[in-house]
């Protein structure tokens, strides 16, 4: 699996700021209705019910929110670059200004985890992050996410 398998051109965007985690997820919501049709009422619910059980917010200013949606068939993901960090209660207690956001179908087993696992991997890398925080393009960030699987798998 790759990021280019579940990650849109037109799921990644650079958000200017947002006043709150429900806020952020809004964003998402509307990113994930615009590139793969979801409802985005329902996935404001699922992300805010599955950050109800822990926080997402992984540290080193990255945060994971994920969640199950009856509408998606396959896993897909929302990719967000935040200008202005944003308190999320991060496990290291650090704003968050990169977001990565999986949905997966309801049914989801070892694929979900396995998404899950491929953008821990992939954001834990600090000079990987860096680079991401110095490109405030859209199309710019979506090149640098899914070039990097390709000289990982190399």
């Amino acid at each position: 699996m790759q990021l280019s398998n579940i990650l849109k051109p037109e799921a990644v965007r650079v958000i200017a700021s947002v006043s709150s985690k429900k806020r952020l997820f809004q964003e998402i919501a509307d990113v994930a209705s615009s590139a793969y049709a979801l409802q985005a009422p329902p996935t404001v619910e699922a992300l805010l019910e599955r950050e109800s059980l822990g926080p997402t917010g992984v540290g080193h200013g990255v945060a994971l929110p994920h969640a199950r949606i009856s509408d998606v068939e396959d896993v897909i993901g929302v990719f967000v670059v935040l200008e202005k960090p944003l308190d999320f209660g991060a496990v290291d207690r650090q704003p968050i200004d990169i977001v990565f956001s999986l949905f997966a179908p309801e049914d989801a087993g070892v694929e979900h985890l396995k998404a899950l696992a491929l953008v821990s991997r992939t954001l834990r890398e600090q000079s990987f992050c860096t680079k991401l925080r110095a490109n405030p393009d859209a199309a710019t960030l979506y090149t640098i996410l899914t070039e990097n699987q390709s000289v990982q798998a190399a």
